[in-house]
């Protein structure tokens, strides 16, 4: 399969992008055989690496009730004051709740996520990559075992995730020197969120994912990730819609705002570097040889990184795994069918006013979703699926 007619967010015009298998082969290819996709004014990219979220929170509206200082106080104040909320979204079983996690993710161009939390039994035929060969502690404070798991003798060379620093004040601060000072063995330890977090401690974690979405909407702040950058590797994560949006592309934007990161670092935390972290030597870059994970989207007239970073998932043309398509936009119908490539087996969403084809039983799977809990929102505050 060949993409033709694709920019890219570095690249000085358009190009197409052999597929073969399960790898690119070729940017751009010798010469145009086989089946083709044509695409007018659209931005190729790799697919979005995701390194945090909890799949099987992602139909919890967000909760909170306050600013607070860390999520010690976050935790103990849902639980106390939202609590027929939470049980209401409980009643839904958990591998229902984590596929239209894995789903939410797919519709923002996320081709890998990294799940935080219990290892889910998920399907095999997954339209993304839901990525769980680490090690998954909860946090110093609500975690009971944390320190037992961590000094554990002949664990595999995979890396411990946990949430550290979530907070601003000095208790968070505190907790990523006793997190640091129980590391014996000098395990890859990847933490999530940061906030509290010094040059100085970074310098004993292997990555940190930055969430500035949930933090913001938590504490009122995030990581000073523009301190921190050169001391550890930046990953991007999303958290789930318990404490955040949906929609990836919100969280980047936020994260611009901020004025913390480089475009640059911020597309390079998305894809290269998280492949880097995460062991996925073949994923992260549109290049012959690596997998073919990567997006198409509506460029809208605009170039570079301010294409990439105006997307919205109603502008998301296509999404390929592993050399499959996982999604694709009503207006490749006709191509798709002339060249006889089969659409049996994709789910029909809409999405604002568009309509996405998507691999996999997902209007089932909604209707599932309604059957536990009728008044379930599946793009909260953003846009509508019918």
């Amino acid at each position: 399969m060949q993409l033709c007619n694709v920019h890219t967010v570095d690249g000085d015009g358009p190009i197409d992008i052999a597929v073969q298998g399960r790898q690119i082969i070729a940017t751009p290819p010798a010469e145009k055989t086989g089946l083709q996709l044509t695409f007018i004014d659209a931005l190729a990219f790799p697919g979005l690496i995701n390194s945090h979220d909890h799949l099987d929170f992602n139909l919890f509206p967000p909760l909170a009730n306050r600013v607070y200082d860390n999520y010690r106080q976050w935790g103990q104040d849902i639980h106390a004051n939202n609590k027929a909320a939470i049980e209401e979204v409980q009643r839904i079983p958990q591998p229902v709740r984590a596929q239209w996690g894995v789903y939410k993710n797919l519709l923002c161009g996320v081709t890998t996520v990294v799940n935080h939390g219990d290892q889910l039994k998920l399907p095999n035929d997954l339209p993304i990559r839901v990525f769980q060969d680490c090690y998954n502690l909860h946090s110093v404070g609500f975690d009971a075992h944390w320190r037992k798991a961590l000094r554990r003798p002949f664990r595999r060379r995979k890396p411990f995730v946990i949430h550290v620093g979530e907070g601003k004040d000095a208790l968070s601060h505190q907790e990523i020197d006793m997190l640091i000072a129980a590391n014996r063995f000098n395990r890859h330890v990847i933490g999530v969120h940061g906030v509290a977090m010094t040059p100085a401690q970074a310098d004993h974690f292997k990555a940190l994912v930055w969430c500035p979405a949930s933090n913001i909407f938590l504490l009122g702040q995030t990581a000073a990730v523009d301190e921190l950058y050169g001391h550890i590797q930046l990953l991007f994560g999303t958290d789930s819609t318990l404490t955040a949006p949906w929609n990836i592309w919100q969280h980047l934007r936020l994260a611009q705002q901020q004025q913390l990161l480089t475009d640059a670092a911020l597309f390079d935390a998305l894809t290269v570097n998280a492949a880097a972290v995460w062991g996925l030597s073949n994923t992260g870059q549109l290049q012959p040889g690596f997998a073919a994970d990567m997006v198409v989207a509506k460029a809208k007239g605009k170039t570079g990184m301010d294409a990439f970073f105006a997307i919205d998932p109603p502008d998301i043309i296509l999404v390929m795994h592993q050399g499959r398509i996982s999604l694709f936009d009503e207006s490749l119908l006709v191509q798709l069918n002339g060249q006889g490539i089969s659409i049996d087996g994709y789910g029909k969403i809409n999405i604002g006013n568009s309509v996405k084809y998507v691999k996999g039983p997902v209007q089932q799977l909604m209707e599932d979703i309604k059957r536990y809990h009728p008044t379930a929102t599946f793009f909260p505050d953003t846009f509508d699926a019918v």
